[in-house]
């Protein structure tokens, strides 16, 4: 039979290892004393929890990566999208976290989704996919308004991607082929137009110095005569022909 200095001493090594807890650096407690919370959070390292007087719950103050599950959104322009997103936050202040909402990580979760579909529906298609920071850091300040009194901040979000209707997908490559179209034919235009002046410069310098013309000629043809299959025919200038026919009319 037990004696009751062994019995005593054997409930106060149960009732120790009952009450001693051990928080890792990132954890803190919320203790509750008779439903009653503590004004302060335990923790870290090895704390006493008075059981059954007491009663501790958990907090991480890690940045939680939440991964927002892609949302149907109609922009403002009447376009049905499907977009995803990443938040990230973390507790400040784990007494909010266990006081003020039944479970925060659901709670911020419900509130990323309802305020994605919210502010991407306020914006255009093309604001949409080309300013994507602009709309998550007006996604993060709309979040952490609503989770500010959960004790929870938000510290990130990103817009991971945008999904297109199929629809909507083949008319913009058509319109992106239509653009690539119309600058070739600009840039060949603008390059047509450069030729044009390089050869009336050209042609203003040969009329300029008939020199330069007859030069230009001799090298034509010593140029064609380097073909050995090439049937040479020698043009005769006008004037030639005029000086000719004066000598033999004379």
């Amino acid at each position: 039979m037990l004696s009751p200095v062994t019995f005593v001493l054997g409930a106060f090594v149960y009732w120790l290892l009952l009450s001693v807890k051990v928080l890792n650096e990132y954890e803190r407690g919320v203790v509750f004393r008779l439903g009653k919370v503590l004004p302060k959070p335990k923790g870290p390292g090895l704390i006493i929890v008075a059981w059954p007087i007491d009663r501790m719950v958990r907090v991480s103050l890690r940045t939680v990566v939440l991964d927002v599950p892609p949302q149907d959104v109609i922009t403002r322009d009447n376009v049905t999208v499907k977009v995803n997103a990443v938040v990230y936050f973390r507790v400040m202040d784990p007494l909010k976290a266990v006081i003020s909402v039944e479970n925060f990580l659901y709670a911020t979760s419900q509130e990323a989704q309802t305020t994605l579909r919210s502010i991407l529906g306020q914006a255009h298609l093309d604001e949409l996919l080309s300013e994507r920071d602009r709309l998550a850091l007006r996604l993060q300040d709309v979040i952490d308004q609503h989770t500010g009194p959960w004790g929870v901040k938000v510290t990130q979000v990103a817009v991971k991607a945008v999904d297109l209707p199929q629809e909507m997908q083949r008319a913009m490559a058509k319109q992106a082929e239509s653009e690539r179209e119309k600058r070739a034919k600009i840039i060949h235009a603008s390059g047509e137009l450069e030729a044009s002046k390089q050869l009336a410069e050209a042609a203003m310098e040969l009329n300029s110095q008939p020199v330069s013309l007859h030069l230009r000629y001799l090298q034509t043809l010593v140029e064609i005569a380097a073909e050995k299959n090439s049937t040479i025919i020698f043009p005769i200038p006008v004037d030639w022909l005029k000086a000719l026919m004066g000598e033999r009319k004379a």
